[in-house]
């Protein structure tokens, strides 16, 4: 039985992983909300801001693999708690912005700060938090706690924008950044002091070669790509779409408050699916089911029922590829290198979130319409599907016995 010490050192490491991720990505998945009075106030279009939200997620992706590296080699806790003051630098200066270069510069920050508080870290914390009978639904777990952040942050976000102003809503962040994530990062740091359950006899470089030549690894990868173009296109342009379709803006607060509320049940769900069934399959069903929803809801004109509806089901999809994604991961490599596996593969998704912010926004000023992008977002999200299923499994031996997929030692 495990000690009642090491209990309380890993229910501690699971809660600071959980809020610091809630915050992070909460307040990063609000952004969209700022387009409109950012836009209006600076004097810029959709594009501008929509490359400022890109070069955040390209120096997210950028910086991910390397802040992953140093933290496997020289402990995650003060990489954890510089991120957390990187974010309120730059979110600090998304407050005091008077253009385009501002908003590029705050936007480059925070994604290096998401690098260091969001997901890849966090899911190594918890892995390394729990044994591996356990890790699938508690990575599920506290992926769903960590989504809690949208729900509370949006309204409270557009009620802020609203009455006091944009410049108020970017304080507000940057009190959360401080008050709350910063000391969620140094609790989620004690997962230094625990060793690492598997793969701790095997090199960085080691591992990093078979990474390179490992199939299901570039396949997850890949489909990542599209997972990252999907979720970021819809955070920062669903606030535009319905404001172009005449809707409410608090609809958009709400829809990705209900996007939060119901990614706690998917986010479980999935994880505890994991246990129970190939994680390459169910993120091939989940990529495939986003771009069935994301059809259903653009094909026809939006209304506050239909977009609520599209929310919930697009959150019960959200972050279950988190759990997957990461219990994949620690299935092929074991957790000593964790962190620089899972930022290497969450490159990719940058790259695919670039795409998707910037790419959204540039078909928008051309064409006028998102009609174009949705129609984009679908066509990948079902080939990814495809291609995760069909080839993100175990390879076949010659005698056509499945070979083991993934090493753990």
């Amino acid at each position: 039985m495990q000690p009642v010490a090491d209990r309380a050192r890993s229910r501690s490491i699971l809660i600071g992983a959980a809020m610091m991720m809630t915050v992070a990505m909460g307040m990063r998945q609000c952004l969209g909300l700022f387009i409109g009075p950012v836009t209006h106030d600076l004097a810029l279009t959709t594009a501008d801001f929509t490359f400022a939200v890109a070069i955040q997620n390209i120096s997210w992706g950028a910086s991910q693999a390397l802040v992953g590296a140093f933290a496997d080699r020289r402990g995650s806790r003060p990489v954890m708690m510089a991120g957390a003051l990187v974010y309120a630098v730059g979110l600090a200066v998304m407050l005091m912005a008077n253009g385009l270069v501002a908003l590029a510069i705050s936007g480059a920050l925070i994604g290096i700060a998401l690098s260091c508080t969001a997901s890849s870290l966090a899911m190594s914390a918890t892995a390394r938090a729990v044994p591996e009978s356990r890790r699938s639904a508690t990575l599920g777990l506290v992926s769903a706690v960590g989504s809690l952040g949208t729900l509370v942050i949006a309204p409270m976000a557009q009620a802020t924008v609203s009455g006091m102003g944009w410049r108020m809503g970017m304080a507000l962040f940057v009190v959360l950044t401080l008050s709350l994530m910063l000391p969620a990062a140094f609790m989620a740091g004690g997962a230094d002091k625990l060793p690492a359950r598997s793969g701790s006899n095997v090199s960085m470089r080691e591992v990093l070669g078979q990474a390179s030549r490992h199939r299901g690894f570039l396949v997850m990868s890949g489909a990542y790509f599209v997972c990252g173009l999907q979720l970021v296109f819809l955070t920062t342009h669903l606030p535009s779409y319905l404001a172009l379709c005449g809707m409410d803006p608090m609809l958009s607060a709400e829809a990705l408050a209900t996007i939060g509320g119901v990614n706690c049940i998917g986010s479980w769900l999935f994880g505890w699916l994991g246990g129970k069934f190939p994680k390459h399959i169910l993120l091939g069903l989940l990529y495939i089911l986003r771009s069935i929803a994301l059809f259903a809801y653009f094909v026809v004109p939006p209304t506050p029922t239909s977009t609520l509806a599209f929310a919930a089901a697009m959150g019960m999809l959200w972050m279950g590829v988190m759990p997957l994604t990461s219990g994949l991961v620690a299935e092929m490599f074991g957790t000593r290198y964790m962190a620089t596996l899972l930022g290497i593969s969450f490159m990719v998704h940058q790259a695919g979130s670039f795409l998707g912010a910037w790419g959204g926004g540039l078909i928008y000023d051309a064409m006028g319409s998102y009609d174009r992008a949705w129609q984009i977002g679908v066509t990948v999200g079902v080939i990814a599907g495809m291609v995760q299923i069909l080839a993100g499994g175990p390879r076949r031996r010659r005698d056509g016995m499945a070979q083991p997929a993934y090493a753990t030692g």
